[in-house]
């Protein structure tokens, strides 16, 4: 009768938790039971041998040790299938992405710590009763394996949770990471990195979503004028591959009419001139507007200067906003322009032909890129004046160190070896126009780089949100009437 009761009282707890967890009642995945019942899961098999074996309940009362050992493995079950399939419980959290990162950040943890506690208690514990007559030794293997299996699957769930949707971690540093976590003793710190990389993008996303909803009703970049993006060298507007990343989105959701120059990839600073100037008066007769804001990079704002100035769009352009445009030049380019002249024009033929396979129809990469030396810039700034009424901003980046962005990484040096600090291919010297807004920096080693600033990867580097910075210049173009 005794065992009876036991058994009854066992099993409508361990139903009532679980349906009191399923209706949201209560939440069997507090960090809090998560600690004990990551202490006594692992050793079911083990702890199922001992209670069969050493409870009074009597030769006829069999069936019901066997009835409440089942109960307790599928209450076990249950918890261990949730866990690995929905780790994570903070309710606030609506982005799927950032339910898989923190789910992941949190096995990661668990993981570790059964790793750690198990240690210790077999270390401390287990090696005594095992010289004893209680646990058989196939018991205690079972038990080691099942334990080490626990571990090892909160592990690599979590790190791939961390590595499939971490926006931090490029392919390089994913595949850096993957390889590192297999080495033992290496991968406790590695599994460490990837739980802080988790908690910083979680961080990152509650910061943007405090500030959006801050400004959810004003418009902060909703300014007098249209916003025309213009794109630097080398890069179309392209339908599905957007040049300016996760920044027009944000514009736009923030209030910003936006459009793009659509001028040619390896055009001359004439022939792009002219396709923005015809973009900008298509604008002005759609929308109505008197003016436009150009917001350009790299060679995008060399062809907005000569636009304005040499084909008299003064009247039609509010303000002009420049990042990293190089308006002294690049001594790098110098340095190309001496390859012999037979040499290059093959090299300009093969671009040009490509180029036109995407959609130039007038490229011109011998002189387009030429147009960079700082020969040329020197006469181009003297023929291409300002227009008083136009408002001129720039700004410059630079990165760190060579290892900061591979992409640019032999320019940077040409560029750091002649003109100093530099965003990989602009130095800060000729990035200057206008009123200078400053150097935009960062405090990790990486910095700011000439692709970062258009938020070329999609990435969010620590100490600086690019995506965050377009909405500030906009802001401020707004406030002053623009």
């Amino acid at each position: 009768m005794t065992a009876f009761i036991i058994t009854f009282a066992l099993a409508i707890l361990l139903v009532s938790m679980v349906s009191l967890d399923i209706s949201k009642k209560i939440h069997l995945l507090h960090k809090s039971f998560m600690n004990i019942y990551f202490i006594f899961a692992p050793h079911i098999v083990l702890l199922g041998y001992l209670f069969s074996k050493h409870t009074k309940f009597g030769q006829n009362n069999l069936i019901f040790k066997w009835v409440i050992i089942t109960l307790i493995t599928l209450f076990f079950l249950y918890i261990w299938f949730k866990i690995n399939i929905v780790p994570n419980t903070k309710k606030q959290i609506v982005k799927i992405r950032l339910r898989i990162i923190l789910g992941g950040r949190r096995l990661i943890f668990y993981g570790l710590y059964v790793a750690c506690i198990h240690s210790l208690i077999y270390l401390i514990g287990l090696n005594m009763v095992i010289q004893g007559p209680l646990i058989p030794r196939n018991i205690f293997i079972a038990d080691i394996i099942i334990t080490a299996l626990t571990a090892i699957i909160l592990l690599a769930n979590g790190m791939l949770r961390v590595l499939c949707t971490s926006r931090r971690l490029n392919i390089v540093k994913r595949y850096i990471v993957a390889v590192m976590a297999l080495i033992p003793v290496i991968n406790i710190f590695v599994m460490l990195y990837a739980a802080y990389i988790a908690r910083v993008e979680y961080d990152h996303e509650c910061y943007k979503v405090v500030n959006n909803e801050a400004r959810v009703d004003s418009a902060v970049c909703k300014t007098k004028y249209p916003l025309v993006l213009v794109h630097g060298v080398g890069f179309r507007d392209l339908k599905y591959i957007n040049y300016w990343g996760r920044i027009p989105n944000e514009l736009l959701r923030n209030g910003a009419t936006v459009y793009y120059g659509n001028q040619e990839a390896w055009g001359t600073v004439e022939h792009n001139a002219q396709d923005i100037k015809d973009k900008i008066l298509n604008i002005v007769r759609e929308t109505g507007a008197k003016k436009v804001n150009i917001i350009a990079h790299s060679k995008g704002g060399l062809d907005a200067r000569y636009m304005i100035s040499r084909l008299e769009m003064g009247d039609y352009v509010a303000s002009l906003t420049m990042m990293s445009s190089p308006h002294r030049g690049c001594k790098f380019v110098d340095i190309a322009c001496k390859i012999p002249d037979k040499i290059y024009k093959a090299i300009a033929r093969l671009v040009d032909k490509y180029y036109r396979f995407l959609g130039d129809k007038n490229p011109d990469f011998y002189t387009a890129s030429r147009q960079f030396a700082t020969c040329h810039s020197e006469k181009f700034n003297e023929e291409v004046r300002d227009v008083d009424k136009v408002y001129y901003q720039s700004y410059a980046t630079v990165v760190k160190n060579i290892f900061s962005d591979y992409m640019v990484s032999v320019p940077y040096i040409l560029v750091k070896l002649t003109e100093g600090e530099n965003d990989g291919l602009v130095a800060i010297n000729s990035a200057k126009w206008g009123e200078f807004k400053g150097v935009l920096r960062n405090k990790s080693w990486r910095g700011i780089s000439h692709g970062d600033i258009i938020d070329l990867r999609r990435d969010d580097y620590k100490g600086f949100d690019v995506v965050e910075k377009y909405v500030e210049i906009v802001s401020k173009l707004k406030n002053q009437g623009y």
